[in-house]
């Protein structure tokens, strides 16, 4: 069953890449008395997610920040070597979007958001989503009907729905 709004996030540790290595990050204490924005990718350096989705939310930092989000976070099953790689890249590092890795794929599947792709070598990867989350609670989730989308969960249509 998928996570939906009005839910509080699963319990998660995720991982960022830090100045001194993999640091991790307890999602409910990251969220907790805040307003944040969470969008999650099939997985780094793929053609929609480069392309369209981390560069949709680059545009729109500034005017999600401009409505009291106070980060803007970017989740892939994919080790945090990579997303930070990929958020220097991509120039979402630079724009402030915190990259972080669900290695395990633990958090996408207490979501419920997994779905594998394997011709593609995509193998329990998160389906592409954004939502906002205020304290812990999901208060608005748009998910693409296809990993390849990437329509509703453009930071332009989250912002658009806020």
């Amino acid at each position: 069953m998928s996570i939906s709004k009005g839910d509080k996030l699963p319990a998660a540790t995720l991982i960022h890449l830090g100045g001194d290595g993999p640091e991790p990050v307890d999602l409910a204490a990251r969220t907790a008395g805040r307003k944040v924005v969470i969008f999650a990718v099939p997985g780094a350096y793929t053609g929609v997610c480069t392309n369209a989705h981390v560069p949709s939310f680059i545009r729109t930092a500034d005017k999600f920040v401009a409505k009291g989000v106070e980060e803007i976070m970017c989740i892939s099953v994919n080790d945090p070597f990579v997303m930070s790689a990929w958020g220097e890249s991509t120039g979402a590092a630079a724009a402030g979007i915190t990259m972080l890795a669900d290695a395990e794929s633990a958090l996408t599947k207490a979501m419920g958001m997994t779905f594998t792709a394997a011709p593609a070598g995509l193998i329990d990867r998160s389906k592409r989503y954004a939502m906002l989350v205020e304290d812990g609670t999901i208060t608005l989730l748009n998910e693409e009907e296809s990993p390849g989308e990437c329509d509703i969960s453009a930071g332009e249509a989250l912002l658009a729905a806020m």
